[in-house]
């Protein structure tokens, strides 16, 4: 608790499949130096469903001179909530986590396979069924147990919904006043799904789009700003909210695509944005609009806030609400308007100049080049997530699919 531990700086700079990346600067050029893990937290939690007693802690990383490593996405994020802090200004935060539960044979096949409910007979989960209470009800000793081991690591969960997808349900968390708080919890409810899903002969998935014809899996951000004294500097006492409110929604839209690779950040992240998906391929905005990339919703004045609705459930929560934060920072400090909020269809509504990008590799070259996101977020931080996502797309492009077996074989 008072020394840490110590681990390779390198170690937030390995690929998907947990190899080296050479280019990332963290390797060779510093001897794979140590840096130094802190906990994050006063005591240890338990871990409800492993099979033997064990609790659990998590860390941050600093240098070894204990200054803060800003390659940490926790360190990202920390350093963009002490930029609000500096004006005097407290982001609140919440987040709302969709996921698929699937069959626990489905990683074996590497298909992804409804499950079976619990109660019901041994029906499968293969049907839409949005807000069905009743697949909810199937699943009741589960769902029961994911609400005990909440309260036992301190994940404040609100809603469990089921969602459109066969199997698919969402998670709401609570607005917190500490955006690490928030995504914390979102981090430690992943990992707590999955490892309870494995005790019903379950498995979770949190991939973008794990079947090509249901919806994906996003990851929706809410996040208003209060003063020192709880204000919503968001709320004007109407429902179109304050200036404030709205050139944080305009640099939140100037700054999504150069941000995208936080919100996308692997292959799968790109079958979510299509049209008509729900799932927004436009940077726009509009009020109680579920088809715009930031949504106003419908609510009390002291509520107003924003949701940020890009994000697909398989990214980083400290990089999803970072990059979030950065573009509201950068709305404020240079006052941008925003354009007119969309009203109506926005995949019919929004014109080419403002679509996000569509493929990984933009993406990154687009947060590469990106000086505002660099000034908000840190060039260490920037310089490694490249060099890990151009490393990545090496890989895979090393690998043949099986749909260009299907196309090819054969036929050429």
């Amino acid at each position: 608790m008072e020394e840490g531990i110590k681990l390779p700086r390198s170690v937030v700079g390995l690929d998907f499949w947990g190899d080296d990346v050479p280019d990332n600067g963290l390797v060779f050029e510093t001897g794979d130096n140590d840096g130094i893990c802190m906990p994050i937290q006063k005591h240890p939690v338990p871990v409800p469903w492993a099979e033997m007693p064990r609790h659990q802690l998590q860390a941050m990383m600093e240098n070894p001179d204990g200054t803060p490593f800003n390659a940490d996405p926790r360190q990202v994020l920390k350093n963009i909530i002490d930029k609000f802090h500096a004006h005097g200004w407290y982001p609140v935060m919440a987040t709302e986590l969709e996921f698929y539960l699937m069959d626990a044979d489905a990683e074996e096949l590497q298909r992804p396979r409804p499950p079976v409910l619990d109660r019901g007979h041994g029906r499968r989960l293969n049907t839409k069924d949005a807000y069905s209470i009743e697949d909810v009800d199937g699943l009741e000793s589960f769902f029961a147990e994911i609400r005990r081991s909440c309260d036992s690591q301190g994940v404040l969960a609100d809603t469990i919904i089921s969602e459109l997808g066969p199997g698919q349900f969402e998670i709401n968390l609570k607005h917190v006043p500490d955006p690490l708080s928030a995504a914390d919890q979102a981090i430690w409810f992943k990992r707590m799904l999955k490892g309870i899903a494995r005790k019903y002969n379950y498995t979770a998935t949190f991939m973008a789009k794990p079947y090509a014809e249901y919806s994906g899996n996003g990851f929706h951000v809410h996040f208003s700003l209060v003063d020192k004294d709880g204000n919503n500097l968001f709320d004007n006492g109407g429902e179109e909210g304050t200036p404030m409110l709205r050139n944080a929604i305009a640099g939140m839209l100037k700054l999504m695509p150069e941000c995208m690779l936080m919100f996308a950040p692997h292959l799968n992240s790109y079958h979510r944005f299509q049209d008509g998906s729900h799932a927004p391929v436009y940077a726009c905005w509009g009020y109680e609009n579920r088809t715009a990339a930031v949504r106003v919703p419908e609510s009390e004045p002291e509520a107003r806030r924003v949701e940020h609705r890009v994000s697909g459930a398989d990214a980083n929560p400290y990089l999803v609400l970072a990059s979030v934060l950065a573009g509201a920072l950068y709305g404020i400090e240079n006052q941008l308007e925003a354009p007119e909020p969309v009203e109506g269809d926005a995949y019919s509504e929004c014109t080419e100049d403002v679509r996000l990008p569509w493929y990984w590799d933009d993406a990154i070259d687009l947060l590469d080049v990106s000086q505002a996101v660099r000034h908000y977020l840190g060039d260490e931080f920037v310089d490694v997530v490249c060099a890990v996502k151009r490393h990545e797309i090496k890989q895979l492009s090393k690998r043949i699919s099986d749909i260009e077996y299907e196309s090819y074989l054969g036929l050429l």
